[in-house]
């Protein structure tokens, strides 16, 4: 009788590094995803460009730090949800370029996760601003 352990590759637990070694491959992990959405996504480029207006703006027309916060926070969601949508569309792009409904469907979810996250911004700036 063979034995079922036998059939196939032993695989071994990938060891993963810890403490600094960890931290500073995350980092570079990090700025690589940055570098590579800022050279591929030209909405990324775009909305950092937007970033630069809107962060200064928002910690100035803020009479307060809960004030600020709320008006420059969404700015870095719609940076963080369009990192993850850029992700999304090059993870079914690696699949195939065919079209396929559901990949259709992720894109175009990933894209209306980015419009919400604008909404906010939008939304966050009108009920501060207006509150004066």
């Amino acid at each position: 009788m063979s034995d079922a352990r036998s059939s196939g590759p032993v695989l071994r637990p990938h060891h993963k590094p810890s403490g600094w070694v960890r931290l500073v491959r995350s980092f570079s992990h990090s700025a690589r995803g940055l570098r590579g959405c800022w050279r591929e996504e030209e909405a990324f480029r775009q909305e950092c460009v937007l970033a630069l207006f809107v962060l200064p703006a928002g910690i100035w027309l803020g009479s307060n730090g809960l004030e600020r916060a709320v008006l420059v926070a969404p700015m870095f969601l719609i940076l963080i949800v369009e990192l993850l949508n850029s992700a999304v569309e090059a993870a079914i792009d690696r699949i195939g370029v065919e079209h396929h409904a559901l990949s259709g469907l992720a894109k175009d979810l990933g894209s209306a996760a980015v419009l919400v996250a604008f909404a906010l911004l939008v939304l966050d700036w009108v009920l501060i601003l207006s509150a004066r």
